[in-house]
Parts: structure tokens; sequence; C-alpha cells
């Protein structure tokens, strides 16, 4: 069994690079056309897929796709819109009020801060991080459930929380990589790197990987 060896600078570019050719059209998969609907899409995507967001959205956003048009609506008429995303009652009562302090002091308008975005109900520092990297194009890692495995699997970091992982790999990958990286690394996750079993068999990155030189293939 070999014993893993800590990331230099080339090792992670490296790294990062075979990710790039092996995922080339790695993007945020969340549909959305605005700030707004971006951070919509994020609070309900906790505990949910993508794909069933998607399905949700793409007739909410039909109907209401404006801070002022959430504000207006009803937590339970919110919750008729959004019952199959899971945790529907809690995701209206924060979208409503995300939506009501939006038009009470940002002017209807999503703000680009971190500190601004967290203050919101319903988003942390993922959620924040999702919408300032890919609506505003801040330099962000976004630190999901795919980001936290992968990233401690193949030994970028070695962390037991998302918001350790988040700020271990702030020091570790290049700034002006953030973004894409964190695409990178989820594409990774849900095709490659899951999280029951990994196909360690044709991943390009196995000579890399503490988890595969570590025995648990």
């Amino acid at each position: 069994m070999a014993k893993a060896k800590k990331k230099n600078r080339q090792n992670i570019k490296e790294i990062l690079d075979i990710l790039e050719q092996t995922y080339p059209d790695a993007k945020c998969e969340l549909n959305h056309t605005t700030a707004f609907e971006l951070l919509i899409a994020t609070i309900l995507s906790a505990q949910c897929t993508d794909v069933r967001v998607n399905k949700v959205t793409e007739e909410l956003f039909k109907k209401y796709n404006t801070a002022e048009a959430f504000a207006k609506l009803s937590t339970d008429e919110i919750g008729e819109e959004i019952k199959s995303c899971g945790l529907y009652k809690s995701k209206a009562q924060k979208i409503k009020e995300t939506s009501v302090i939006l038009c009470s002091e940002y002017g209807g308008e999503v703000p680009s801060t971190m500190e601004e975005l967290t203050k919101l109900p319903g988003v942390g520092r993922k959620t924040a991080n999702v919408v300032l990297s890919n609506a505003f194009g801040v330099d962000a890692i976004a630190v999901d459930t795919h980001v936290f495995r992968v990233s401690n699997r193949i030994g970028f970091v070695k962390t037991d929380t998302p918001e350790k992982t988040e700020f271990e790999l702030m020091k570790v990958l290049p700034k002006k990589r953030w973004s894409q990286a964190h695409h990178l690394i989820i594409f990774h996750g849900r095709r490659m790197c899951k999280a029951r079993k990994p196909d360690c068999a044709i991943c390009p990155l196995i000579k890399y990987c503490d988890y595969y030189q570590e025995g648990n293939d």
C-alpha cells in the first residue's frame, strides 16, 4: 500500500489540467438567466439534485423570476410551486424572507459581497460562493458534498467540514482557477469519483490520488 504524498504546486496544476481536459464543458448546471434566478435555484438545490431543481425552475421562473414577484407571494404559494424539491416548507420560508429583504434593502437586486449575501435567510457560504462566482465573476470556491469528498480523496486537503475545506482550498489552489476548479471537481464527483463506488479503474487521476494510493480502490 503506497503512502500518499503531500501535493505540491506542480501536482495541483497537473491535476487541474487533467480535469480540464476530461471535462472541457464543466460549468454551473443550475439553469438561470439572472443573479436572482441563480440565488433561488441554489437555495432550492440543498439536498436536491440540479436536474430536479431545473425541472422546477423551468416552470417557476416563467411565472415569477424577480424578488418583487416572490415577495408578493405567501409562503404557502411558494411552497406549492417548489414542492417536489424536498424540504419545501423551509425553502419557501427562506425564499419569501430573502425576497422581502432584497426588495426593502437592495432595490430588488442581489448583493455582490459575501458579507451581504450570507445575511440573507437560507444563504450560507456555499450558496453565496455559487452566486458570487457564476453571477458576478468573483473568484470563489463553493464547497458542496462533491467538492468536500473529492478534494479530500485526491488529497488537496485533509479536512472534516465543508467550511474548513473551502478555506484550505483557497490556500492551495491558484486563485485565478478557484471558480473553474469548483466546477471541475463537481463534474468529477458526479461522473467518476462517486460517493459509494468511485470508478478508480478509469480515473485519470489515480497516480495523484491519495484515496487510490492508500488502497481504497
